[in-house]
């Protein structure tokens, strides 16, 4: 008597499970997207640029290998090379940025 009240009952109970299950993806499918936005660095460059600052810059580890600088550094410089409509001054700090990383610092800093 009671295995087919059971069968009955966890048949009912899969059938609303399954009900809400497409309820939920229908509502899933219908939200707006939303817009996947990286975190960049907010704020201005420091007067002298560090480890870090130069790390932000070109979007690599503080312990990064010279062969990932080189390669990050090309990356952002190819997108912001002042022959192709890029600032000067954003070309200079990316070049400062790689100069830093790759411990060929000079005392005096950034050309602007």
């Amino acid at each position: 008597m009671a295995t087919p009240f059971l069968a009955g009952l966890a048949i009912a109970a899969a059938a609303l499970a399954g009900r809400y299950g497409v309820q939920a993806w229908q509502t899933f499918k219908t939200r707006p997207p939303k817009a996947r936005m990286r975190k960049f660095y907010e704020g201005g460059f420091q007067p002298k640029m560090t480890r870090r600052e130069a790390a932000l810059i070109l979007g690599v580890r503080e312990n990064a290998t010279p062969d990932k600088i080189k390669e990050a550094h090309r990356r952002v410089m190819v997108a912001n090379h002042p022959d192709a409509g890029g600032s000067h001054y954003l070309a200079s700090k990316i070049n400062e940025a790689k100069d830093v990383m790759l411990g060929k610092t000079r005392d005096t800093g950034s050309a602007f």
